[in-house]
């Protein structure tokens, strides 16, 4: 797998903060070409581009697919101020890296976090790509109706409440990170996929201050379950015409999800009227490491549409 830096210009960053930022790549090959589709894969956390490598790998060498590492994680800048990881700011991230390898897109494909920033891209830029293929992240505005009224998806996403607490990073970290492996695990308490090769793929990005950028994603967002003290998503309001999604848009949707209810993805239509619900009985939310090939035959088909 070939990696490269990717160099942002332009003032990326909250006020005050320095100006530019950097995007450690990853690819499965460095040359690209005008007849090849274009393709950019963003990761979510607690992960990092190292995850779409078999993807990359079985879309070559017909598809020219990048994978960055999002701002804060691994090799990328990662700002210690928590307003650096403000939507505003991440999703300029991706524009600018767009702009730089050349726009439009020909697919836009992302999980978790990722998918955040991808939906929130979409609807603000669509001129930047062609087609968008969403796994299991949730709209911006389901997912708030779904947080403000639905105890089930509210109790599902609880460990947001634990992940931005000051003591998160420390947390995580303690006897190897015991509290992060259960993240991976379907309800029955497997992840077959994640073996010790993998898990060091894993360490060697939480090293050191490695958690601390990818925690400030929570902590920058007001989109988590009411505590007391903390009910700013009940009175979040997000206009429809800033979430509202024209790009032709695919979502490929593991229903084993612990943490991301089905839910999420009723009514979706109304603020993605051009969309394709590709729906995975035995998959969880980690269907890139668990069913990489489902992913790649969905992205074959986004890019034949």
């Amino acid at each position: 797998m070939n990696r490269f830096d990717l160099v942002l210009p332009g003032l990326l960053g909250s006020a005050g903060s320095a100006s530019g930022v950097h995007l450690a790549c990853r690819s499965a090959t460095l040359t690209s070409s005008a007849q090849r589709p274009r393709v950019m894969l963003l990761h979510g956390f607690p992960e990092a581009a190292f995850v779409w490598d078999e993807v990359m790998k079985l879309l070559a060498p017909d598809v020219a697919a990048v994978a960055p590492n999002l701002r804060g994680y691994a090799g990328s800048s990662a700002p210690i101020a928590v307003a650096d990881y403000r939507a505003k700011w991440l999703v300029a991230d991706v524009a600018a890296a767009i702009e730089v390898l050349g726009a439009p897109l020909d697919l836009l494909v992302a999980h978790d976090w990722g998918g955040a920033l991808a939906w929130n891209l979409a609807a603000q830029r669509p001129d930047l790509l062609r087609r968008l293929l969403i796994i299991n992240s949730p709209h911006p505005a389901t997912f708030l109706r779904e947080l403000r009224d639905n105890p089930q998806q509210q109790a599902a996403s609880a460990y947001m409440n634990f992940l931005v607490r000051p003591d998160a990073e420390r947390l995580l970290a303690e006897n190897d990170y015991a509290r992060l492996w259960p993240f991976f695990k379907t309800a029955d308490g497997s992840a077959p996929w994640l073996t010790e090769a993998v898990r060091a793929q894993f360490r060697a990005t939480w090293a050191g201050d490695g958690l601390r950028g990818p925690l400030n994603y929570y902590r920058a967002s007001p989109l988590r379950p009411p505590v007391p003290g903390d009910a700013a998503v009940q009175s979040l309001v997000l206009a429809d015409e800033t979430v509202t999604v024209r790009v032709p848009t695919d979502v490929l949707w593991g229903l084993q999800d612990a943490a991301l209810g089905p839910g999420l993805l009723d009514g979706l239509e109304h603020w993605v009227p051009d969309l394709r619900v590709q729906r995975l009985p035995d998959a969880s939310h980690w269907v890139v490491h668990e069913q990489p090939a489902t992913v790649v035959a969905a992205i074959r088909a986004a890019l034949a549409s």
